[in-house]
């Protein structure tokens, strides 16, 4: 997820994208504690877009 695209968004489009990635999130540690991950950087990489989505949110308000 690139930076600048993040900062063009508007409020509204940032808290649906950070639910979709709250929502991914959830599934894939669900399934990591079911089964092993493919890749297990996607969960880190996940928990690393949501900071990132809400530090442009807070740098917004």
């Amino acid at each position: 997820m690139n930076l600048q695209e993040l900062r063009d968004m508007s409020k509204p489009e940032l808290e649906a994208k950070l639910a979709e990635l709250s929502e991914k999130k959830f599934k894939l540690s669900f399934k990591h504690k079911i089964t092993m991950l493919e890749n297990p950087m996607d969960l880190r990489n996940l928990r690393r877009d949501i900071a990132r989505v809400k530090t442009i949110m807070r740098e917004k308000q």
